[in-house]
């Protein structure tokens, strides 16, 4: 695991302490973690076998990681929150929904984490960034915007309120600024303190 700084920008106020547990280095390359791109179920076709063993690759992770960080800051009964997926959850399957189905088991099996996973629940559709240039499926909804968190999902205020919060997502790319403006919602919210975390960081961001 390793750290590095998400800088402030239009997107966020303040500067925020990231972790991420291995470099994302491209598709299907043989030292990437490719599991992630199974867990995204884009096209909904990935067997459940496939998926089960996706997602148990996550919780592994996320079991080893986020003990260390919870010591490393010095934080306690931290709330564990997903980044929403891009379009509303309504629209996505159960199979599609994995990677938040292992923060979940994962933050009820951990010490001192508590599962907010339903904190930050998407209802409007917004541009999956991965897929900008996709002729094969559909991708309505806004690119990111300053606010777009704020404007596309159901924050749960009472829950996040005076909470650490280890926000989490599956890989981070710099610039795309959605893990960013997330982040700053859960400040403007009431969070005491977001850490951010990633099972992969985009290498080409370094």
């Amino acid at each position: 695991m390793e750290s590095f700084v998400i800088i402030k920008n239009k997107f966020l106020d303040t500067n925020i302490k990231g972790y991420y547990h291995q470099f994302y280095t491209g598709f299907e390359e043989s030292d990437n973690p490719n599991f992630l791109n199974k867990l995204k179920n884009t096209f909904n076709n990935e067997s459940r076998d496939d998926l089960i063993v996706a997602r148990n690759e996550v919780i592994k992770i996320l079991m080893t990681d986020l003990p260390k960080i919870i010591i490393k800051e010095n934080i306690q009964n931290c709330l564990c929150v997903c980044v929403p997926r891009a379009k509303a959850l309504s629209t996505y399957s159960e199979s599609q929904l994995m990677f938040k189905e292992a923060v979940r088991i994962a933050a009820n099996n951990i010490s001192g984490v508590i599962d907010g996973t339903e904190s930050i629940i998407r209802v409007e559709n917004t541009r999956t960034t991965h897929l900008r240039n996709a002729r094969f499926i559909e991708n309505d909804g806004a690119d990111p915007y300053p606010g777009i968190t704020v404007d596309t999902c159901r924050i749960d205020k009472n829950r996040v309120r005076n909470q650490d919060i280890i926000l989490i997502d599956d890989i981070y790319t710099k610039n795309v600024n959605v893990d960013e403006d997330c982040i700053q919602a859960l400040l403007d919210s009431g969070a005491k303190r977001v850490i951010f975390y990633a099972i992969a960081y985009t290498r080409r961001n370094r």
